[in-house]
């Protein structure tokens, strides 16, 4: 019986353990590949936990706390690489990590810019094979130039896909159109119903 609550608090504690060690998310490569998932990643989870304003600039209003401080502090380096980690050892402070970061990694807009700009100039319905497949690339793009402070209205994403069905669907181009849809997510609502129809 002792045998068997020794294994089980044994247990426990080793899956306590692995638990401390799974990340929310994946951590922030020195490549730099991953930084603008990291951001928003880091961004809404910060949020949620309630100390998002210690990454950001000191609101008078909203004092932050040391607590909340190393907090976020804690939850910032266990989500970077360990060369990383090792780089900004002595930083103490969310805001400033944040800042050194944001520093050393938010070029990433420059040279994300002009690929996905090319991304969307040659972005075509008629080359996907699946509605689906067509949606997710359409988010991909306008989430990566939101980032880069570039909007894509709603007209300009139905006008993209109207003009790029296949030459053969003319006549269904002009239908949709017909409709006079003001939000791309109805459109695309409208055609996965026609892909399951067909």
């Amino acid at each position: 019986m002792a045998y068997h609550m020794t294994n089980h608090v044994f247990s426990l504690r080793f899956r306590d353990m692995s638990n401390l060690n799974k990340l929310d998310f994946s951590a922030l490569e020195v490549s730099k590949r991953n930084y603008l998932k990291w951001v928003q990643d880091v961004k809404l989870h910060l949020t949620a936990k309630g100390i998002r304003a210690t990454i950001e600039a000191s609101i008078v209003d909203k004092p932050v706390d040391e607590a909340q401080k190393a907090t976020a502090m804690i939850f910032i380096r266990r989500h970077i690489h360990d060369a990383l980690q090792t780089e900004y050892l002595a930083e103490e402070d969310p805001r400033t990590l944040w800042l050194a970061l944001a520093d050393c990694f938010d070029h990433q807009k420059d040279i994300y810019l002009p690929e996905v700009r090319h991304n969307w100039q040659h972005l075509r319905f008629q080359d996907f094979k699946s509605v689906n497949k067509y949606n997710s690339e359409v988010c991909r793009i306008r989430s990566l130039l939101k980032f880069c402070k570039v909007e894509l209205t709603e007209s300009n994403i139905l006008e993209k896909t109207y003009l790029t069905f296949h030459a053969t669907n003319i006549v269904l181009q002009q239908q949709y159109r017909a409709h006079k849809f003001t939000k791309f997510s109805d459109l695309i609502s409208v055609l996965l119903f026609a892909e399951k129809q067909n």
